[in-house]
């Protein structure tokens, strides 16, 4: 019980930390055209599961969208949240040995051993390359998801006959003027991906260990 309260306090803060990111990045606080709204999304996926990032996403999205409202469509951007969860948690599975924190681990176990500390560097080495091929999969994921999100949203514009309503997040360059306007949308996504994704996933990563390290402390203590 210790645990899903914690979790849930977790995912809710994760939640508002998201949109305060987003915030940041997203409306120019600094000046960088990012998105940055999954980080926590992918740290408690880490640490909580497909449930937990699941739920991070979904309330960073409505949460979000609600008070940067612009058009119901905007909500279908969920899905990118519960995707990015998703595949998170894919990976998770795919290398228990970098990515897994849903367990807390027992000094007792094989990897306190000398012998395993001599493999910092080799350990290290895997988790940066997990880190970036889950970096690239999400960046992929994304463009292809938020791409298709958005010409759907674009082709509800064009059908209503409320022209103020506008997708902030469609915005495609002239440079691919050129291509279908669905090709331009996943296309036009995917240089800021690459960047976005890479911070996500690491800043994201980071902060799972750091709270897997509390968490393990707390439930160890607690005998949760």
């Amino acid at each position: 019980m210790r645990k899903i309260i914690l979790l849930l306090l977790i995912s809710l803060a994760g939640a508002a930390a998201n949109i305060y990111l987003n915030r940041i990045f997203a409306a120019g606080g600094i000046g960088l055209p990012l998105y940055i709204d999954t980080v926590l999304t992918i740290t408690v996926t880490l640490i909580g599961g497909l449930f937990w990032g699941c739920l991070t996403g979904a309330l960073t999205n409505i949460a979000g969208h609600t008070v940067n409202f612009w058009g119901w469509e905007g909500y279908l951007f969920i899905l990118c949240s519960i995707v990015t969860a998703a595949i998170t948690w894919k990976f998770s599975h795919a290398f228990p040995g970098e990515l897994n924190f849903t367990q807390v681990k027992n000094k007792n176990d094989t990897k306190f051993t000398t012998y395993s500390k001599s493999l910092r560097l080799d350990k290290f080495m895997n988790i940066f390359f997990v880190l970036t091929l889950l970096s690239f999969t999400l960046c992929i994921a994304m463009s292809i998801m938020g791409g298709l999100i958005s010409y759907l949203i674009e082709v509800i514009r064009i059908q209503t006959t409320d022209n103020n309503i506008t997708n902030p997040s469609s915005q495609p360059s002239d440079f691919y003027a050129g291509l279908p306007l669905i090709l331009r949308e996943i296309i036009s996504r995917i240089p800021i991906n690459i960047i976005d994704r890479i911070i996500s996933v690491f800043a994201g990563f980071g902060i799972a260990w750091v709270i897997g390290k509390i968490m393990g402390k707390i439930l160890i203590k607690k005998g949760d």
